[in-house]
């Protein structure tokens, strides 16, 4: 399960949640490791600097950590907008993720790419959101007027913040996980992370074929649980 917040966690959104648009909410990318500078306005650190930052990091550079957390964060949001549909469910979880980053970078020791190893955290701290999310919604009490028989209650799917989420897909991965839970990395990770085969190679550690015929039978397997094509 995710933390809770932390003074190194970002701030939360106020007001009325917002869905998350294709690029994420904008956010000033951190300092460059190479040469020590703030990026360009508008530039992202590239990836060998964000690399640096982390290996720096693990080894208990706090100067580097703050950087890594700075820089990684707009791309953090963005990936757990592709999980949840509304911005403060993505801040929410993304902060969630920035703070398993900051508590546990030294169990990063360089033999993948940093963004591997992020791409898992933001997976897990994403539909551990949802599940919050849900559970949230089912156990609100019911109102005055709803009392009674259970279908007047709350439903969970147009409840809330969670309104607007990817419900069906989240749930189609909820049910794979129970039936058949060694197709769910795969499908999260090219689906959803949207990773690169080797990527996925590398951090599950099994063979290219192996990756490609569990991602086909986890995409054949929850496609008829979903209402809308969404693989």
């Amino acid at each position: 399960m995710c933390p809770p917040s932390s003074p190194r966690a970002v701030n939360q959104p106020s007001g009325r949640p917002e869905p998350v648009g294709s690029g994420g909410p904008s956010t000033p990318g951190g300092p460059s490791a190479a040469g020590g500078g703030p990026p360009t306005a508008g530039e992202p650190p590239a990836p060998n600097d964000t690399e640096a930052l982390a290996t720096r990091a693990a080894t208990g550079d706090s100067a580097a950590l703050d950087a890594l957390l700075r820089a990684i964060r707009p791309d953090v949001v963005r990936h757990c907008g592709r999980f949840l549909l509304f911005r403060e469910d993505a801040e929410e979880a993304a902060q969630d993720v920035l703070l398993q980053v900051s508590r546990h970078i030294e169990r990063f020791q360089g033999r993948s790419r940093f963004s591997t190893w992020l791409h898992t955290i933001v997976a897990n701290c994403s539909r551990q959101k949802y599940r919050e999310l849900k559970r949230r919604a089912v156990e609100q009490p019911a109102l005055p007027h709803q009392t009674g028989a259970p279908e007047h209650r709350p439903d969970p799917r147009t409840t809330s913040v969670i309104a607007g989420s990817r419900v069906d897909l989240l749930e189609a991965l909820e049910r794979l996980e129970q039936e058949s839970p060694h197709l769910v990395a795969p499908l999260v990770y090219r689906d959803l992370c949207q990773m690169d085969y080797a990527e996925i190679v590398d951090r599950l550690g099994i063979p290219l074929g192996t990756v490609k015929s569990r991602l086909h039978h986890a995409r054949r397997q929850i496609r008829p649980w979903l209402t809308s094509q969404e693989l």
